[in-house]
């Protein structure tokens, strides 16, 4: 595929990758979140089974660009509603596909690339991988369907906790809390992954997919993500909140302090 600026597609067979190529780090700017969920629906329209998704270079992800933070928090940029909602469809987009997704995690998975590691049937992370969620120290809620996804998978508290505290935690960590399902070492990372998809591919494909789908309309049923559509009108709430706008603007402070 030729048609994407911050990804890479490849088919083999039954077996599709999906890897975001933002590099170092895989920042979800407006224009990768727009791809993922157009490279979502293309595999929609093949005839591949099992898509790993991965990033290139040194993380997952790192969460959200920069950039929609000023876009935020800058009355001379301020975000549009269809822009603050496109990490929604994203990850929507994902969790809705007719293929059945592995997240293959190293390095660091933050914010929206919890999010999106969420949004995947089954995630698999190297050992060492860093995972946090510092949208509440930033001052803009979990948006993008983010809430309904983590407490289908870890629950209520964890939910809370993790959001709230803001604090780094780590694979074994997300592994005990069920929002991954293996560690591994580093350098077995991608064979793992591997194997795990050609061990589904070995089974018929109306068993991939019924499975899917059945355990996709339970989770729904516990936990739906219906409400999240209200979630760009929170984030872009924030700018309008003397305290959040305070975190915000602290924190855009800090990063460019950093870089200079």
């Amino acid at each position: 595929m030729s048609d994407f600026e911050f990804l890479t597609i490849e088919v083999d067979g039954h077996l599709g990758r999906l890897t975001m190529d933002r590099t170092p780090r895989n920042a979800l700017n407006l224009g990768l979140q727009r791809e993922l969920a157009a490279a979502a629906a293309w595999f929609d329209e093949t005839d591949v089974r099992v898509v790993i998704l991965s990033g290139a270079g040194e993380s997952f992800t790192v969460g959200a660009d920069l950039s929609l933070l000023e876009g935020l928090y800058d009355d001379q940029v301020r975000l549009r509603l269809d822009d603050a909602d496109a990490g929604r469809v994203m990850g929507d987009a994902i969790a809705s596909m007719r293929a059945l997704t592995i997240a293959q995690i190293h390095g660091h998975c933050i914010g929206g690339g919890i999010v999106i590691a969420a949004a995947c049937d089954l995630r698999v992370a190297a050992e060492g991988t860093v995972f946090s969620i510092p949208e509440a120290a930033i001052g803009i809620p979990l948006a993008w369907g983010g809430v309904p996804r983590l407490v289908r998978e870890i629950g209520p508290a964890a939910t809370k906790d993790l959001i709230l505290t803001c604090r780094p935690f780590g694979a074994a960590e997300a592994a005990a809390l069920g929002l991954i399902n293996r560690v591994v070492d580093s350098g077995d990372l991608a064979t793992t992954v591997e194997t795990l998809a050609s061990e589904i591919l070995a089974r018929p494909w109306s068993v991939i997919s019924t499975t899917k789908s059945a355990v996709n309309i339970a989770a729904d049923e516990l936990v739906s993500t219906r409400h999240s559509e209200d979630d760009a009108q929170l984030f872009l709430a924030a700018a309008d909140d003397p305290e959040a706008h305070a975190a915000g603007a602290a924190y855009l402070k800090k990063i460019r302090e950093r870089k200079s």
